[in-house]
């Protein structure tokens, strides 16, 4: 499988269509992806707090329109990175988004820990309230979203339920780098699974945007890892990597605390887990 992480930049300046116009024109060079990955809330911008009320929409709204769209002429998975959703009581969401070839949202994912270090976000944001997983080209796929990485009670939910791969869309601060690199490794390993993590890039109110986007796999082998420039990083990645992972070392296998009751681990069915905050 190809897959192509897209970094970007979300400038204040910039109008939100003329951003959705210009991120197109990014995705659509990465056209031979199996997937494509988009970070979090690069339609808005993550740092335009106050703007959230009146750039929020609905996920029939311009961008989720907009991503159907790309991921048909592209005939891929796209993972649109989130989006600021709000909803029909008018509540606000970070929404990540998976869609098909067809242009069928498969998998969503409500940010279930939102940020309140130096950020508006937990004020302004509702939290998820479960993780879901679904069957797709990528296996058993589920998301997180940027500071889910630091609760790995809620990555052992994911793979409880039957992930095999996780798609991590973000606007992790340049200021812990080291962080990103650190969880997005560790969580890799620990649940062994491939991880999917892309990263925004460029200047948000004044908050450096990290890059430096990757994929990990099982072992923790980086298979690709991005700068901090807006563009595209693409590889290949092989999923049977997660199955001989988990024969050859099967350390999931070997919990004694915390495990699920047999039957309980979501082999046909996208269970729903409650919130774990």
């Amino acid at each position: 499988m190809r897959v192509s992480l897209v970094q970007v930049e979300s400038p204040a300046g910039e109008p939100v269509a003329a951003r959705r116009e210009r991120v197109g024109q990014l995705v659509a060079e990465a056209r031979g992806a199996d997937l494509v990955v988009l970070p979090e809330l690069w339609a808005p911008g993550y740092f335009a707090f106050d703007r959230y009320p009146e750039l929020a929409e609905p996920l029939d709204g311009d961008t989720v329109q907009a991503g159907r769209e790309w991921a048909r002429r592209l005939d891929c998975l796209l993972h649109l990175g989130s989006v600021l959703e709000r909803d029909t009581d008018g509540r606000l969401y970070n929404t990540a988004l998976l869609i098909d070839a067809t242009g069928e949202i498969v998998h969503r994912y409500r940010k279930i820990h939102v940020f309140g270090y130096r950020s508006r976000e937990a004020e302004l944001v509702t939290p998820g309230q479960g993780v879901t997983v679904t069957r797709t080209a990528l296996g058993r796929t589920a998301a997180t979203t940027c500071y889910d990485l630091r609760f790995p009670e809620l990555w052992r939910a994911l793979v409880d339920a039957g992930a095999e791969t996780v798609v991590v869309p973000a606007a992790w601060p340049a200021a812990r780098r080291h962080h990103w690199r650190l969880f997005t490794s560790c969580r890799a390993v620990e649940e062994q699974i491939v991880l999917f993590a892309c990263n925004a890039v460029g200047t948000q109110s004044g908050t450096v945007l990290g890059g430096y986007s990757r994929v990990v796999d099982p072992w923790g082998e980086v298979l690709v890892e991005a700068d901090d420039r807006e563009g595209i990083t693409s590889c290949e990645v092989d999923l049977d990597v997660v199955t001989r992972a988990r024969t050859e070392f099967p350390v999931l296998r070997d919990r004694r605390l915390g495990r699920p009751s047999p039957g309980s681990a979501g082999d046909e069915r996208p269970d729903t887990f409650p919130s774990t905050h």
